[in-house]
């Protein structure tokens, strides 16, 4: 999900990814201007650290509780997050070694600098990014690609030559990327 939308609006990419797997959606608690987030910013690409890291736990939590309620195995998820929900997505695997066993990250940012990553061996992780994203540059992109290689997971950069709209090509990479696994 991304900033605005609710835990339904991307179960059609999860369909169109693997129509066979189990999926939960999940909706951001923050509201801001009364659209859910699911962490607080202070400006646009400005994140409340304090508050991703606190939402970031919350989120990890919550996955523990959902996998015990809905009995899945926790150690399956594979993330598909856009724009705020791709930053959330980027920020558990910035924070916790074990919490994706990968990510499908439509133009995220950077959660964090300045931090040691987990070990994040074997995490395969697809980050899809646009050559012309005013809200995420080409060197955000880069950034977050290498930061998440140095902690030794598997990154596939995907470039569309678009600005921070989600495209059915950029779905379609993240599909043959997913069945490519």
């Amino acid at each position: 999900m991304g900033r605005g939308g609710t835990e339904q609006d991307l179960l059609p990419l999860a369909q169109i990814i693997d129509p066979d797997a189990n999926v939960l959606g999940v909706r951001g608690n923050v509201l801001e201007n009364g659209m859910p987030r699911f962490f607080r910013r202070l400006a646009e690409g400005v994140f409340d650290e304090e508050d991703l890291v606190f939402r970031t736990k919350e989120l990890n939590e919550f996955l523990d509780e959902a996998a015990e309620k809905y009995d899945f195995d926790r150690k399956q998820i594979i993330a598909i997050g856009y724009s705020n929900g791709a930053n959330i997505a980027a920020s558990l695997l910035f924070h916790f070694q074990d919490a994706l066993k990968g990510a499908i990250l439509h133009h995220p940012m950077v959660p964090r600098r300045g931090i040691e990553l987990p070990d994040l061996s074997g995490i395969p992780v697809f980050i899809g990014a646009g050559t012309n994203d005013p809200i995420c540059s080409r060197e955000e992109s880069l950034e977050l690609q290498s930061l998440l290689e140095q902690a030794n997971a598997m990154v596939h950069l995907h470039w569309e030559n678009r600005g921070h709209q989600l495209t059915a090509t950029e779905v379609d990479a993240a599909r043959q990327w997913y069945l490519s696994l």
